[in-house]
């Protein structure tokens, strides 16, 4: 399983349910990295959408832990192993299904996941939302190093990072 994510110089990802930044290059990163896939999102994230609608071209799992919780076009699983087992029995590999968020969400679903795809972004935001450190975290090694772009006077770059133990 795979994660995407966008995070600040202190892997912060959001603020008040929104996201810290728009960089068009990232939109059309996390679409290259998603579309055709099963994605994996809480329902905070999933309500974030615009017009609260599944992502098109995508198998929507939303994660909740409310049982009553619907959501149009969207598989509901109230547990990490009930997601994952969602997109399997949907016709999605490991490889094929990208959990996307939010910061609860990933820390859930890391243990399933082998690989992240990350745009750092060098700056430090004001946020209360954070993915978890993986240059920090001995499990974890940056695989590959993006290019460094920029946008108006933001820098960042796409990463790689892979699991190397469990």
């Amino acid at each position: 399983m795979k994660a995407i994510a966008a995070v600040d110089s202190g892997w912060s990802i959001g603020r008040g349910g929104k996201l810290l930044v728009s960089i068009p290059a990232d939109k059309e990163h996390f679409k290259a990295k998603t579309m055709g896939k099963a994605v994996i999102m809480g329902r905070k994230t999933f309500e974030s959408l615009p017009g609260k609608k599944p992502l098109r071209g995508r198998y929507n799992i939303v994660l909740t832990r409310d049982p009553d919780y619907r959501a149009d076009g969207a598989v509901i699983a109230h547990s990490p192993a009930e997601a994952a087992e969602a997109a399997a029995s949907a016709g999605y590999a490991d490889e094929d299904t990208v959990v996307i968020g939010g910061g609860e969400i990933y820390r859930l679903m890391l243990p399933y996941t082998d690989t992240a795809y990350i745009t750092k972004i060098e700056y430090v935001y004001d946020a209360d939302t954070t993915f978890p450190d993986l240059d920090k975290d001995p499990e974890w090694e940056l695989a590959a190093a993006g290019e460094e772009q920029t946008y108006f006077d933001l820098v960042y770059e796409f990463d790689v990072y892979r699991r190397v133990k469990r």
